[in-house]
């Protein structure tokens, strides 16, 4: 009996024993597993932080050296800046034209915007030169020098019956010189002053052609050039006329790379939102100055005339055109050395009305270029 007991004892023990040991293998075992996983994960992390610092080091890399690439093709392509005489027609020896303008030139005219002066050159072509100073303390630096290169070689491009063709042009110094086709008759302004003192009579029919040659070159500028020009300073002494009075525009688009040429906020031809700082000028601010030079060429009256000074007349041209227009007396506006014939002045009393639409306050109430030269080249037909 005792030894069956104690028999059953030792067996209860082994059995717990053997127990002890399979908890202690598992637990070793478990500890084990937890062990490998945790250094999968870490070696995982490490892993996958090695890749993603290397691409985020190769990107950098990559970025920083296509940047270096276009800077230095950008600077490769950038276009020099060119010295003495820049020549656009074949016709013009660039020798014989710095000869020129040393020696020989005769002063034809003047403005606010520069000295017009007519010159002969050896091959017996004679030019036109308009002489300039900017007076920008920005001139000095090489990045205005190549925007005023890049402008003008634009301006050179421009070709249209009724511009002025930039021929060639001179940088010394602080001076520019533009080179253009040389126009005996003179401005508009010069035409009409002979008008007023009666030494020379401008019909209604040359009138109209005048007129319509500036909006057909503006309507070249707007809608032809890509990218768009903007006159900018658009008046009668920019208003060339040949010996049968067909325009050209001079000076196109200069306003805007010579900062100190006289703008249209500061002549009577600009639109009201070249006085404002947050308005943007546009083609249709062109239209207004076409505008007023159509009532000039309606009236025979300049904006600057004393005539306006009175408060009857609304203190403008184009207010006095409006107060006219509105009232139904447009034909008192008329020059009086025009009328003649009833359909030609129909046709002048239609122009009044083009010329007040083209006055408006507001730039979308003006009609473009394009709808102008459709106005005024069927005028007949009214």
């Amino acid at each position: 009996m005792g030894t069956c007991c104690n028999s059953s004892t030792v067996l209860k023990l082994g059995f717990l024993w053997l127990q002890l040991i399979c908890v202690q293998c598992h637990g070793r075992i478990l500890k084990d597993d937890t062990s490998s996983s945790d250094q999968f994960k870490n070696r995982f992390q490490r892993i996958f932080l090695s890749l993603l610092f290397g691409m985020l080091t190769g990107l950098i890399c990559a970025l920083v050296f296509a940047w270096l690439v276009r800077s230095f093709v950008r600077y490769i392509n950038k276009a020099p800046i060119l010295k003495g005489p820049v020549v656009f027609s074949p016709k013009i020896p660039a020798k014989t034209l710095q000869l020129a303008l040393a020696n020989d030139t005769q002063l034809i005219g003047s403005s606010s915007s520069g000295k017009y002066y007519r010159t002969v050159l050896d091959n017996g072509l004679t030019v036109a030169v308009k002489r300039m100073e900017p007076g920008s303390p920005q001139l000095h630096t090489k990045s205005f020098k190549r925007r005023i290169q890049h402008e003008l070689e634009l301006i050179a491009s421009l070709r249209h019956r009724n511009l002025m063709s930039l021929r060639a042009y001179v940088r010394e110094s602080n001076t520019f010189f533009l080179v253009y086709d040389y126009v005996p008759t003179g401005s508009l302004e010069d035409v009409m002053n002979k008008v007023r003192e009666n030494q020379l009579q401008l019909t209604w029919e040359v009138r109209l052609r005048i007129a319509v040659g500036i909006v057909k070159a503006l309507q070249y500028l707007h809608f032809s050039c890509n990218p768009t020009v903007l006159h900018r300073n658009l008046k009668p002494t920019n208003v060339m006329l040949d010996a049968e009075f067909e325009p050209r525009l001079a000076d196109c688009g200069l306003a805007k790379i010579i900062p100190t040429l006289n703008l249209p906020a500061a002549s009577n031809y600009g639109p009201p939102e070249s006085f404002q700082s947050c308005s943007r000028y546009t083609d249709k601010s062109d239209v207004f100055s076409f505008g007023v030079i159509l009532g000039v060429l309606l009236t025979g009256k300049y904006p600057t005339d004393p005539f306006f000074g009175d408060t009857s007349t609304g203190g403008s041209l184009a207010r006095w055109l409006q107060r006219l227009q509105e009232a139904g007396d447009a034909r008192e506006a008329l020059d009086k050395s025009i009328l003649g014939e009833e359909v030609e002045e129909d046709e002048m009393l239609m122009s009044v009305k083009i010329a007040v639409v083209c006055l408006s306050d507001m730039p979308a109430d003006r009609p473009s270029s394009d709808e102008l030269v459709s106005m005024l080249t069927q005028l007949n037909s009214f």
